[in-house]
């Protein structure tokens, strides 16, 4: 019985840790897509307004 506990234990411990380390790369992944989407928002922002906005069609 004794080593059934100390086995269930070990079980436990290895699936905590299984579990943190699940959360700490879905962690990484989310802060990852944070700072792209902030450099996206960054690059368009810095765009000039008017770009686009006439179209030269003479030749």
């Amino acid at each position: 019985m004794d080593m059934a506990i100390a086995a269930l234990s070990v079980d436990m411990s290895a699936a905590k840790l299984q579990q943190e380390l699940g959360v700490s790369v879905l962690k990484m992944a989310m802060q990852a897509d944070t700072a792209a989407v902030e450099e996206t928002l960054e690059a368009i922002e810095s765009l000039d307004p008017a770009l686009g906005q006439n179209l030269d069609i003479t030749a």
